[in-house]
């Protein structure tokens, strides 16, 4: 797929997905996430791949949807919403993950890196990434009810799971925009840089998993918590995470994973996220 509205760039273990509107603020488009949703899902399948980087190209991260139409930007009937947002059929509703669910069921750590304002869709699209961290220059807001709308991309769930009930009920009901240090005081983000090491930092995060942990683990880590960390008990978990544990234990990873450290020497893990999950995997389809 040609990309138009994103870039895709590899450095070492990081693949870098920047969105790329900067005269537009690099607003959101239908478009940017039709490309989004595939650049993901070719990171997914890439085992040199270890993390993946979101941010913007630019001054901002993406300062939300695509209003340059006007008051009919979000009308999907007789408006220019579909830009925005695609075609709705009446009566033909569709699961509506698109690049959330392409974010939610990737198994490389995601990192967003806020370089500048990230607003409505701007913002909720970069939910399901685990790891945030931002610029001093970086502002937020979830301003859908100062625009007659609801919380979209599955915040109206994700952002409670990340920040807590009510943090996210006075974000979303005030639609205020705010600075990088109250993001950080609410748990939404967990660093803030300076704009030059911003995506340095980010990069040295990727590095970081890249040198000490094993491909297949972290996917695993990655599905366990962000599909049972909502979940009201455990017992469910328990009927999954034990499995994996024990269908793992005499993998070549696992090995590799104990003799390094009784060796004292970094690891060098061999299995791969494309051929090596383990059996039972994805376990709920």
């Amino acid at each position: 797929m040609a990309y138009e509205q994103i870039l895709l760039e590899k450095d070492g273990p990081a693949a870098i997905i920047i969105f790329n509107r900067p005269d537009k603020l690099n607003a959101y488009t239908a478009q940017m996430g039709q490309e989004l949703t595939h650049a993901v899902n070719a990171c997914d399948m890439d085992d040199d791949v270890r993390g993946v980087i979101l941010t913007g190209a630019g001054r901002h991260f993406c300062a939300g949807a695509d209003i340059s139409d006007g008051a009919g930007a979000f009308d999907t009937k007789s408006g220019s919403g579909a830009k925005n947002f695609g075609k709705v059929e009446e009566g033909k509703p569709s699961n509506g993950a698109g690049f959330i669910g392409a974010l939610y069921g990737c198994r490389k750590p995601l990192i967003a890196a806020f370089n500048g304002a990230a607003v409505g869709v701007g913002l909720t699209m970069a939910l399901p990434t685990d790891i945030k961290i931002a610029s001093e220059k970086a502002k937020f807001g979830f301003v859908f009810s100062q625009r007659g709308l609801p919380p979209e991309a599955g915040s109206a769930w994700f952002l409670p799971q990340l920040v807590g009930l009510p943090q996210a009920l006075r974000w979303c009901m005030t639609g205020k925009v705010f600075e990088a240090q109250e993001a950080l005081d609410g748990g939404l983000i967990s660093e803030i840089h300076a704009p030059d090491d911003l995506l340095p930092a980010a990069k040295r995060i990727v590095a970081e998993i890249a040198a000490n942990t094993a491909p297949v683990s972290v996917a695993l880590v990655r599905q366990l918590l962000w599909r049972f960390g909502p979940a009201a008990d455990p017992f469910e978990l328990l009927k999954v995470d034990g499995r994996f544990a024990m269908g793992l234990g005499a993998s070549p990873d696992v090995k590799e994973g104990v003799t390094a450290f009784l060796e004292k020497r970094a690891p060098d893990f061999p299995g791969k996220v494309s051929t090596d999950m383990p059996e039972g995997y994805p376990w709920w389809e």
